[in-house]
Order: structure tokens, then C-alpha cells, then sequence
């Protein structure tokens, strides 16, 4: 069996208020195209399919092409809920879908039942929130790692039954996994780890909930997200595993990069030299954060540097050699506009100018009224 691994693909997602919904739109041509290109028997999606359990729309619908297209172009698709999902909405029609060559597999209870494909099991374990399947399972424990730990007792109870390779796929955080800023936390009692010897005696297991493609052993891997969703992953290679299994298991896995939809990259300097320097005309069709270091914050940066770089998304002030800040003065009797001045003064380390701050008292003013109205 040839399978396309894939995960974390949360439909609906917006970078830094950027939709990106086409950009998923082409992540799932390309996915379609590496189907027919590849004769790819299954994809395998580890969970995270939406970014939330109530999505929009238009990630429902494009769900709903993804699974047509790809069932179209001659794979089934095994898909597993992850912590971002809904699993009773997700999986609503699982039966009734079974049918049509796409599996879903959000509902503990079934994870010891594989679906079959081209003399291969493949067992989907949802993301299993401890406290939900403890009580269910007897589990003596608390904790991701007897939950996942129980769920693959069950998977290896079927899979000595059968004369199969079998393949896994699971939403966790396997021990030594690099994570992202973009990540939610699962941690329950401080321990949201998973050894990947949990995983032992599987043929491959096609991880999800990292978003960087990782391998932790051979057959151990994750895919990461198809794109880019925090600066964290700017240096990330996006993409999908593709991945044979013979009779004896798994015998090659290939990285297949996924296209970019704009590069992401963090510039760091003084507003001055990064809108004039030569230097930085590469990162102009970039999505950059910037962090400026100028000693003092420089008026109106983010309008200048969109003049530049009109797909700056994220600014950070950094000042070079700045003083420790000084303790805060007492605020009770001073005037509003006194302590507002203070503020502007250390917020961007020179005083407001006199335009300024008759903004500010109009706007105090304003507010008096108001409250006096009530």
C-alpha cells in the first residue's frame, strides 16, 4: 500500500487576520495532484482537519471538496479527530460515509477496528482527552500516556489477530517533539507527553498536533501542517509523507513539499535602514514580523514599513541598550493627562508632542461628558 500522510490542516485558520483559505484551497490541489502523480492507495489525516470545533463555512466546504477530490483521483482517506475538532460533529455520518472510501474515525470506541486497505490495517486514534476515557476504560491513571497507551493495548489485540501490516495514526505529543508557537497546550496534570515507545511493534504511525514534519524514529513520524501558521515555523519545510508498506512493513518514506503560499521571515533592525537598505529587497513580498530596535519608537512605523513591505503582519518594539524601566510613579490624585503623558513618554521613550496632547485631553474631556450624561 502507497500512503500520503498528512495532518494538522485547520481549515478556517486566519495568519495574523490574513485568511487563508486559498492558500488551503491549493495545499488541497497539490494533495489531489500527488494522488494521481503518486498512485497513492490512501491518505491519512491526523486530525486537526478545522481550527476550531465550530468552523466556517467555507472550511466545511472545502473539507467537503478535499474528501470529494481525493476519493475522486482513487485514494480512501483514513481521518482522525484532533484537539481542535469536534469529534461528534466531525464524525457525524461515519457509518453512512464508510461507504463512499472515507473513514472517519473520531469515537474512541472503535480504535481497536482498522479499516482494511490493499492487505494493510490502519487504526485511527482520535485525540483522546484524558478525562473523557478515563472512567470509560478503567484507566488507573491520569494523564495522556494512559490513554494512549490503553488504545494501543486495544490495537494490538486486533492486530494479532490478523496477518497484516498495520499503521497507526494518533494526535499527540510525542516525547522530544519540537513544538510551535501555534500549538494549542493539551497538558493535563502537567504531563501532555507520550513516549514513542507506546507506539512499538506498529508498521508506521502517521502522527498529528505538531506543526514541523518530524521523525522520531523511522517508522514513527509527523507530517506537520501544510502551512506556515506562526513566525515560529518560518524555516519549516511544509509538506506530506509519502509512504510504501510491503508485506513485511514499512520499506520507503519520502518527503513531498507542499507549495508556499507567501514565504514568512523576521526582520529585526531600525526602521530607517530596513525601509532604505538594498538589503532587505527579498523579504518585500514576504509576510514579515518585525521587531525594531531603534532607541526610540519611531512614529507611524508600521505605515512605513507597509510602504515597503506591504505584507507586514506583526511589529514588536525591542530598543537597543534601554534603560531598565523605572518604577511605576503613584497614579491616585494625579491628574488623567499627567499619567497619560507618562505613559506615552515610556511607552515610546520621548514625550508627546503638544498636537498630542491636546489629543488626549479632548478625549478625557469627551469621556467626562459622557460620564456625566449617565
Amino acid at each position: 500500500m502507497r500512503l500520503l500522510h498528512t495532518s494538522d490542516w485547520h481549515l478556517g485558520r486566519a495568519f495574523h487576520r490574513e485568511s487563508l483559505i486559498a492558500a488551503q484551497g491549493a495545499f488541497v490541489d497539490h494533495l489531489v495532484a500527488t494522488v494521481r502523480s503518486e498512485r497513492v492507495d490512501a491518505v491519512l489525516v491526523a486530525g486537526d482537519v478545522y481550527d476550531r470545533a465550530l468552523p466556517p463555512v467555507d472550511a466545511v466546504e472545502l473539507c467537503g471538496e478535499a474528501l470529494r477530490r481525493l476519493t475522486d483521483a482513487g485514494a480512501r482517506v483514513v481521518l482522525i479527530s484532533g484537539n481542535h475538532d469536534s469529534p461528534r460533529r466531525l464524525g457525524f455520518g461515519a457509518g453512512l460515509i464508510d461507504a463512499s472510501g472515507v473513514h472517519l474515525r473520531t469515537d474512541p470506541a472503535g480504535v481497536g477496528r482498522p479499516v482494511l486497505i490493499e492487505g494493510v490495517a490502519v487504526y485511527g486514534i482520535p485525540y483522546l482527552e484524558p478525562d473523557m476515557v478515563r472512567v470509560p476504560w478503567g484507566l488507573t491513571e491520569r494523564g495522556h500516556h494512559a490513554a494512549v497507551a490503553h488504545a494501543m493495548s486495544l490495537v494490538r489485540a486486533d492486530a494479532a489477530t490478523r496477518a497484516a501490516p498495520s499503521v497507526v495514526l494518533a494526535h499527540a505529543f510525542v516525547t522530544g517533539g519540537e513544538s510551535s508557537d501555534s500549538e494549542r497546550d493539551i497538558s493535563v496534570g502537567g504531563v501532555p507527553h507520550v513516549p514513542v515507545s507506546t507506539f512499538a511493534g506498529t508498521d508506521y504511525v502517521a502522527l498529528g498536533h505538531l506543526h514541523g514534519r518530524q521523525r522520531m524514529t523511522d517508522a514513527v513520524r509527523y507530517s506537520g501542517s501544510p502551512i506556515a501558521y506562526s513566525f515560529s515555523e518560518a524555516d519549516h519545510l511544509k509538506g506530506s509523507w509519502l509512504a510504501d508498506i510491503g508485506p513485511e512493513g514499512l520499506t520507503s518514506a519520502t518527503f513531498v513539499p507542499a507549495p508556499v503560499p507567501r514565504p514568512l521571515a523576521r526582520l529585526r533592525g531600525h526602521l530607517d535602514d530596513l525601509v532604505t537598505s538594498p538589503a532587505w529587497s527579498a523579504y518585500e513580498d514576504h509576510w514579515l514580523q518585525v521587531t525594531l530596535t531603534d532607541p526610540v519608537r519611531p512614529k507611524a512605523a508600521m505605515e512605513r514599513l507597509r510602504q515597503r513591505f506591504p505584507h507586514t503582519l506583526n511589529l514588536v518594539f525591542a530598543p537597543e541598550n534601554a534603560p531598565e524601566p523605572a518604577r511605576a510613579p503613584r497614579l491616585a490624585g494625579r491628574p488623567e493627562i499627567d499619567v497619560a503623558m507618562d505613559f506615552v513618554r515610556d511607552v515610546r521613550g520621548e514625550p508627546a508632542d503638544a498636537a498630542e496632547r491636546a489629543l488626549l485631553r479632548r478625549a478625557f474631556e469627551s469621556c467626562r461628558a459622557k460620564e456625566a450624561l449617565v
